[in-house]
């Protein structure tokens, strides 16, 4: 397969520097614009509730091994599965996807909530939220994926 380059349209800018798993809650992020991309990239944005972010970890160690097959933060008592069965941020090219709330929009700036990424992270696009590509079934997860993100977006210490 040929070789994906992707560059960043934006920023991270938050006060959360380390990697950890949970207290993401009540974090304000700011998504600064890439000086490469004009004012106008954002024009109509605030008419939408939510966004989509991809982005990657960039602090998740490049180069490092994958692990394909694992037990889900490498608790013994969860079951082995797949990378794609896990969110985990060591994953074959490292990339993220959030639903934010879209607080404001300040000029090149987005101001959201809801977003799990450390300060300085690259972010390779920005989509806004559209009911129609929402999922029309209930979702389904397995309980072991409930017990590891009981944490998660409570508000952090």
């Amino acid at each position: 397969m040929p070789e994906i380059l992707l560059r960043p349209v934006a920023t991270v800018h938050n006060n959360r520097t380390k990697v950890i798993d949970d207290y993401w809650g009540g974090l304000v992020s700011e998504i600064a614009l890439a000086p490469d991309f004009p004012d106008e990239s954002l024009d109509g944005i605030e008419d939408f509730s939510h966004l989509e972010i991809i982005y990657h970890f960039h602090l998740a160690g490049e180069g490092r091994t994958v692990s394909i097959v694992r037990r889900p933060r490498g608790l013994p008592h969860l079951p082995q599965v797949g990378i794609f069965a896990q969110r985990n941020k060591d994953r074959p090219n490292h990339l993220g996807l959030t639903t934010v709330c879209l607080l404001r929009r300040a000029g090149r700036s987005l101001f959201v909530e809801g977003l799990d990424a450390v300060d300085g992270t690259p972010v390779l696009d920005i989509k806004p939220v559209m009911a129609e590509y929402q999922p029309k079934a209930p979702i389904r997860q397995p309980a072991w994926s409930h017990e590891i993100l009981k944490d998660y977006w409570k508000a952090g210490t």
